[in-house]
């Protein structure tokens, strides 16, 4: 079973692309993939930092399963994350990876405010 990050109320993540020299190194591999981020607020930051630390260190993937604006399901590899404080709560910072034909599916419908939770 895949480990995974589960949106659980709220809209759909909104993608940002990324131009971070560190991030586009996690694109190294034999297929060219594009990078996006993802903020989402969450009740438990470090715990969900720790669930892809833990993932990572098995050398296994975790993934960020959501639904898209379709109400589809859908599921992106997290490649890098990080829990941060901000005004509203917390906020948990995503890295992932799309393929192109993700990317244009992708509508661009939502606040930007998912939760993640599970």
């Amino acid at each position: 079973m895949d480990e995974k990050i589960t949106i659980i109320e709220g809209p759909p993540p909104t993608f940002e692309d990324i131009d971070d020299g560190w991030a586009l190194g996690l694109n190294e591999g034999p297929e060219f993939y594009d990078m996006a981020m993802t903020r989402l607020r969450t009740f438990n930051g470090p715990a969900l930092v720790e669930r892809c630390h833990k993932a990572w260190s098995r050398q296994e993937p975790i993934f960020l399963h959501y639904r898209n604006a379709m109400g589809l399901e859908e599921k992106v590899p997290i490649l890098a994350a990080r829990a941060m404080e901000a005004n509203e709560g917390q906020v948990l910072v995503l890295w992932i990876r799309r393929t192109a034909e993700e990317e244009d599916f992708d509508l661009d419908l939502d606040d930007g405010s998912g939760e993640a939770g599970e």
